[in-house]
């Protein structure tokens, strides 16, 4: 075999055996990671599964406002701030790109 093939073919052994490495490493350092980004998934199913039943949503406000007025609209405005503020950052986000 010619001597600059048997060179390359060992250096890409010995890359494709670094690259495997830093996958594991990788691999094991990500791991406490998953936990969280599961919550996450959680959490983004529980906003697609309103979004997919707004009665449910409007009968949970409509019960809110009738039993207690006051805390309706304590929480109408807690709200309110978290939708500006999400406004806010989607705006910034896409300004950024």
């Amino acid at each position: 075999m010619n001597p600059r093939l048997l060179e390359l073919a060992t250096r890409h052994g010995a890359l494709r055996a670094r690259i495997a490495e830093q996958r594991r490493s990788l691999a094991q350092h990500a791991e406490p990671l998953a936990a969280a980004l599961g919550r996450g998934d959680d959490v983004l199913k529980g906003v697609d599964w309103l979004k997919h039943h707004p009665a449910a949503v409007a009968l949970a406000v409509a019960l809110t406002v009738i039993v207690r007025p006051r805390g309706a609209w304590r929480w109408a405005r807690r709200g309110f701030v978290l939708w500006r503020g999400w406004q806010a950052l989607k705006a910034a986000l896409v300004k950024a790109r």
